[in-house]
């Protein structure tokens, strides 16, 4: 069964176009028997209705795509606000962790000194899954790609993890919609 990858109004790239266009109407076809449509086109006002695999989202990146996510690490700062001494119960004294997300050292995610000083075992674990995320969303793709290949082969439990693994990357490139405020 089909279910829709893009929401109306989101802006995609139309590749054989070669243009931005906006989703008008999400079109949905139906076959006699199914209870969900069999095949989803977008109305992108381009004269014809186009499928999925035929759009980009506008914020979409590709791993693969001069490494964008292959930079993501953890480094050690240092901890200005506490001297070495002072935090001996910290996992890395004198320290705390910073995820850089660019080959450069910087851009990413930091955290609050009074944060870290409260549980820092918990900001190193968060520190540890950022920097691995890049490598758990790749393993989830090639999980989808596994079972997209071989549906009927894969066992349940992994048929499964691959429509979760799916539904999370949906929302990975969902785009909100104006003045909606995630929390």
């Amino acid at each position: 069964m089909a279910k829709t990858v893009y929401q109306r109004n989101q802006k995609v790239w139309v590749e054989s176009v070669g243009a931005w266009a906006i989703i008008e109407k999400i079109v949905p076809i139906w076959a006699k028997g199914f209870d969900e449509p069999v095949r989803v086109t977008y109305d992108v006002g381009l004269g014809r209705e186009f499928l999925a695999h035929e759009l980009k989202p506008e914020d979409r990146m590709d791993p693969q795509e001069g490494g964008v996510l292959s930079n993501w690490r953890v480094l050690r700062a240092r901890n200005k606000w506490q001297q070495e001494s002072d935090c001996l119960h910290h996992p890395f004294p004198g320290t705390y962790p910073v995820v850089v997300t660019d080959p450069n050292d910087w851009g990413g995610w930091r955290t609050p000194g009074a944060e870290y000083d409260r549980d820092p075992r918990k900001i190193e674990f968060q520190a540890k899954l950022i920097a691995a995320a890049p490598r758990l969303h790749a393993l989830s793709r090639e999980i989808m790609t596994l079972v997209g290949d071989h549906p009927e082969d894969a066992p349940p439990a992994l048929l499964a993890l691959a429509q979760k693994a799916a539904a999370i990357e949906r929302e990975l490139h969902e785009t909100p919609a104006a003045g909606t405020v995630e929390g």
